[in-house]
């Protein structure tokens, strides 16, 4: 079992950054992919970023790529995604999410992919 706690959404001004952490417990991480999705309000929920947790290969969404970094602490177990210049259309709910069955490739964008999610932080982007 796993279980992730997501944390670092708020409020912030259009052009601000903010820095999100997803800390895990319950297992000891080796070759998983963790991703990061969000919903907005009357919208799917959809990838923004992923990353393997052994070799660090990433994956970001087009409208989120060199804005958004998605990285990882292993010692305490615990993914980050770095915003930066933030845009209205980033307000949205963020999830973190873990895959932990056997992999055989690095890219997983859809949430059935998944096998573990948090409990969401909210991001809220002021124009």
């Amino acid at each position: 079992q796993v279980q992730l706690a997501d944390s670092g959404g708020g409020l912030v001004q259009a052009g601000g950054s903010l820095r999100l952490s997803c800390a895990a417990s319950g297992r000891t991480f080796s070759d998983y992919t963790m991703a990061w999705f969000r919903q907005a309000p009357g919208k799917d929920r959809e990838f923004v970023a992923s990353i393997t947790w052994s070799e660090t290969i990433t994956y970001y969404a087009d409208n989120v790529e060199g804005r958004f970094t998605i990285s990882r602490d292993k010692a305490k177990n615990t993914m980050y995604l770095q915003m930066n210049s933030l845009k209205p259309e980033d307000t949205a709910v963020y999830y973190c999410a873990a895959r932990v069955r056997s992999s055989s490739a690095f890219y997983y964008p859809r949430q059935y992919e998944y096998d573990y999610w948090g409990q969401g932080t909210q991001v809220t982007v002021s124009s």
